[in-house]
């Protein structure tokens, strides 16, 4: 490939996850959280087969751009359902696996990519891709619709048996099913015979008309929460994750006798074990407080980063570069998938996700396009670190004073403080 063409086949996988990011949402508010799930594997199984058995960089791209699409329509969709289906008391443990297994992803792929990175047996790794694409569509048809979206949607009995299905026969739900707003007694279609396993029509009108991108942004009643997802999601970025460990490689690799290819496996799976050693931290101690503790180590790491490689101090740089990756994984690893479907109700969570989720993929691309010349244009030696630790203030500073905790509350409502619009 020529460097455009190797542009081309990388960024358009991001144009792609940002165009998946923005129509999921909808998508899942309208017809159903599991018909989205299920939508989005068609992209992960078209996607490897043109990438798999692409001829030219046309469809080579065709293939990224499809794959990006239902990556990015996942990342919106998946954080939902499992909010939607986890148990209250363990909302941030089971979210924070959104993150976990995106790194089992990377780990695996960079993995084959170790041992397969060798003539024609490229095609082998994509190929890897659509099969596990495939199992994936092959066991959403075991899982049933969230329980929150078919009482939202006026099917108040199938809800139930959804959540006793999920919980346990001998478990007592009434608690959890209070919670859902004004969803006590049936609606139209939500007769005991219905399958569990089969997503809904979508026909029943929702309780509440569902909440458009548009509308979220203009409603002074869901704009503060979309400010605050929207914020979360940049500070993921715009602090300098993705820099971090594509430059804690060379650091690592200058001080350790082996290959920039396995020590980028090594990274990925140290913060693959932190991500998982960190995921009760969310219920213990708070999300607002993870992403408090995570952008403060981050911006500390930063300046330490900075002196290391200014300073030409190697295990200084190291050291600082491993110390990013696990303050990532406290909070701002995890923590920002969790939050949309706590900021808001059932009837705008996928407009707040695919806001969220679209800021957070247009952030990736533009510290993916924008760092080298940055750093270059501060004349490198570190200098490009005190740039993150700047944002790791000023973002932080935005979560202090913007995002409000949601550990332990009950609704959207509960967490901003204010009386339920759907009860007037």
């Amino acid at each position: 490939m020529t460097p455009s063409q190797f542009g081309l086949v990388s960024s358009i996988y991001t144009l792609g996850g940002f165009l998946g990011a923005l129509m999921a949402g909808p998508v899942a508010t309208k017809y159903g959280r599991l018909f989205a799930l299920r939508a989005t594997t068609v992209f992960f199984i078209l996607g490897p087969v043109g990438e798999t058995l692409a001829s030219n960089i046309p469809i080579m791209s065709i293939g990224r751009l499809l794959a990006g699409v239902g990556a990015g329509a996942a990342i919106v969709v998946g954080p939902i359902y499992i909010s939607e289906i986890a148990p209250p008391s363990a909302r941030g443990f089971f979210g924070a696996f959104t993150q976990v297994m995106t790194n089992v992803g990377i780990l695996l792929s960079q993995t084959l990519g170790y041992f397969l990175s060798v003539g024609g047996m490229w095609r082998i790794i994509l190929a890897v891709a659509g099969i596990t694409g495939s199992l994936e569509l092959l066991g959403l048809f075991f899982v049933p619709e969230s329980p929150v979206w078919l009482a939202e949607h006026q099917k108040g009995n199938l809800a139930r048996n959804v959540l006793q299905r999920i919980r346990g026969k001998g478990t007592d739900i009434q608690a959890e099913v209070g919670t859902w707003v004004n969803s006590a007694g049936p609606g139209p279609g939500s007769g005991e015979e219905e399958s569990l396993l089969a997503p809904p029509s979508g026909s029943a009108a929702p309780k509440s008309a569902p909440v458009t991108m548009i509308r979220a942004v203009i409603d002074p009643y869901y704009r503060p929460a979309i400010v605050a997802v929207v914020g979360v999601m940049i500070a993921q970025q715009f602090t300098g994750v993705n820099s971090i460990i594509m430059y804690s490689v060379s650091l690592l690799q200058s001080i350790l006798p082996t290959t920039a290819a396995l020590l980028t496996v090594v990274i990925s799976a140290l913060n693959l074990v932190i991500t998982l050693a960190c995921a009760p931290l969310p219920d213990r101690i708070g999300r607002r407080t993870c992403l408090l503790l995570s952008i403060s180590g981050m911006g500390g790491s930063s300046i330490l980063l900075a002196l290391g490689i200014y300073y030409n101090q190697k295990a200084l740089s190291a050291i600082a570069a491993l110390l990013f990756v696990a303050s990532f994984a406290v909070g701002l690893g995890p923590v920002p998938f969790i939050l949309a479907s706590e900021l808001v109700g059932p009837e705008a969570v996928g407009a707040a996700q695919s806001w969220g989720l679209a800021a957070n993929w247009l952030s990736t691309f533009v510290v993916a396009q924008f760092f080298p010349m940055l750093n270059d244009a501060l004349g490198g030696r570190g200098r490009v670190y005190w740039v993150f630790a700047i944002m790791a203030v000023l973002l932080g500073g935005f979560i202090y004073g913007y995002v409000p905790e949601t550990k332990g509350k009950a609704n959207a409502d509960e967490v901003w403080g204010r009386e339920s619009r759907r009860t007037e």
